[in-house]
Parts: C-alpha cells; structure tokens; sequence
C-alpha cells in the first residue's frame, strides 16, 4: 500500500475514526464519573532509636518487619473499630489497608476509603496503636535502650480512583486503534471492487487507455 492510499482512505474514512474516539472517549468519562471516589491516606512512622550504636539499629531494624506484622492484624483492625464505632468487619477494614517499611526506618500505613476524612482518622487510630504498643515496650527498658515511634506527619488523603482524565485519554486512544483497525478492515473487504481507473492499473499492472463515462 502507498503512501498515497493511505491518506486517501483517512480523508474518505477518517470521519469514522474520530467517531469512535469520541464515543470511547466519552463512554470512559462517564464510566469514571459513575464511580464512587476512593480515597487513599497515607501515614508515615519513623521508628527512632534511642541511641545510634549499631547494635540499637540493628534492633530498630528488626522491630520494623515485627511491628509491620503486629500491624497488619485482624486485632489491631478490630481496635480501631472500636475506636471509632466503624460499622464493619475486622476482615473489611484490613482489606483496605497495606503496610510497609523500607531501610529508612520508616513504616508506611496506607488506608483506602469512600470518606477522606474517615481514611485519615482509620490511619491516624492505626498509627496511634504501635505509639502504645511501643510505649509500654519502653517502659520495661532501660533509657539508652528504647525505641520510640512517631508521626513524621499527619495523615493525608487524596484521590486514588477513578482518575476520570487517564481513564477518558485511554478511551480516546481505544477509539483511535479501534478505528483505524476498522477503517483498514472495511478497505480489505472493499479492495476486491474495482472502482476507479487507478484500482485496474495497480491490481492487473496494465495502463488505462479508455474509461466509459456514467450517464
């Protein structure tokens, strides 16, 4: 196929790939826009050694991927239903929630909810819990040798889906494939017709020297 071909086929049948892409286009925005919003906060813990020896940050360490655990638990699910009345399971409300820790001593706790501000409150109880947990750990150890937690910042909730824009820019280009697929198909079952004089000379390779005018 020429180069030639190829843009007479978009002038004749370009108008049905923009059609598509607006119709995908618009069938992604209005699927996003139907959805209900789901929120993420995200809560941040700096486990802090109370000295900064190796051994102690070494024992920091450990108590990371311990307390990651102790975190992700039906248990502390429930406590923080209790807390705050939530009309849920301990299985629903763990569903919801990921946890993680990286070398930085950090621990992340990350909540998913229908309500930012309620996605805040399940993350800032949550956070609270290893706070006391790792108080009355210290209150059985010597000063120099406690490891204390804390907030490195409040809790923060942003939109985590549906992004309508993504979601409307992967429609579009949906109905741009989706029609240029379609255009091509519909002019590979159309190449067996032979409807002007140029068709003949590139199909049968022998120059046109009369053609018969329509009435």
């Amino acid at each position: 196929m020429e180069l030639s071909d190829i843009f007479r086929i978009l002038r004749q049948r370009g108008w049905l790939i923009l059609v598509l892409m607006a119709l995908t286009a618009a069938a992604a925005y209005g699927f996003s826009r139907i959805q209900t919003p789901v929120y993420e906060s995200t809560l941040r813990l700096l486990v802090n050694p109370g000295r900064t020896d190796f051994g102690q940050a070494q024992a920091a360490k450990e108590l990371l991927s311990s307390k990651q655990v102790w975190l992700y638990s039906t248990y502390r699910a429930q406590d923080v239903i209790d807390t705050l009345q939530l009309d849920m399971t301990a299985g629903e409300l763990l569903g919801d929630v990921r946890v993680a820790s990286d070398a930085s001593y950090v621990i992340t706790l990350t909540v998913e909810n229908t309500d930012p501000n309620l996605a805040n409150d399940i993350a800032r109880t949550w956070g609270n819990l290893l706070i006391m947990e790792q108080n009355a750990d210290n209150d059985t150890l010597r000063q120099e040798d406690r490891i204390y937690v804390e907030f490195i910042d409040d809790p923060q909730a942003g939109l985590e889906r549906p992004n309508t824009k993504i979601n409307t820019a992967a429609g579009a280009v949906f109905g741009l494939l989706l029609g240029v697929a379609l255009v091509f198909l519909l002019e590979w079952l159309a190449s067996s017709v032979m409807r002007r004089s140029e068709d003949v000379e590139r199909y049968l390779n022998i120059p046109v020297i009369g053609t018969i005018p329509q009435e």
